[in-house]
């Protein structure tokens, strides 16, 4: 599968974006899929996950009740709605999908995702 990542952008802090991850070449359905982020200097980080049906989420603490995934395998399209944007959430996004694992402990590991879009830069001014 193919990822097409956009929606990044600059916005001051306490802004809202929202994310596009639009797949291509597969059956979108079959694969888990994610956010992760990579501020300048810093590791990857894992953002928030989603199950195959979307009837499951999981996201890191940093972004909990601010940042939303979301999925609609009809348009083969996953979503990130970031809210209350901090200068800390300054980095490129990436969407990633997952054809291998299940179980949820196993969403927030990168070396699980078998695919990777091309990222996308969010950048919140202070």
């Amino acid at each position: 599968v193919q990822l097409q990542a956009s929606g990044g952008g600059l916005v001051q802090t306490g802004g809202s974006l929202r994310l596009s991850c639009a797949g291509s070449g597969g059956d979108f359905s079959i694969y888990r899929m994610a956010w992760f982020r990579q501020a300048l200097g810093k590791e990857r980080e894992f953002v928030a996950g989603i199950t195959r049906r979307g009837d499951s989420t999981t996201s890191a603490d940093s972004v909990k009740d601010r940042f939303t995934i979301s999925r609609d395998n009809a348009k083969s399209t996953v979503y990130l709605q970031m809210n209350s944007l901090k200068p800390d959430d300054t980095a490129v996004y990436y969407c990633a999908a997952d054809s291998r694992t299940w179980i949820i402990s196993a969403m927030p590991d990168k070396n699980n995702y078998d695919y990777w879009g091309q990222g996308t830069q969010v950048t919140v001014s202070s």
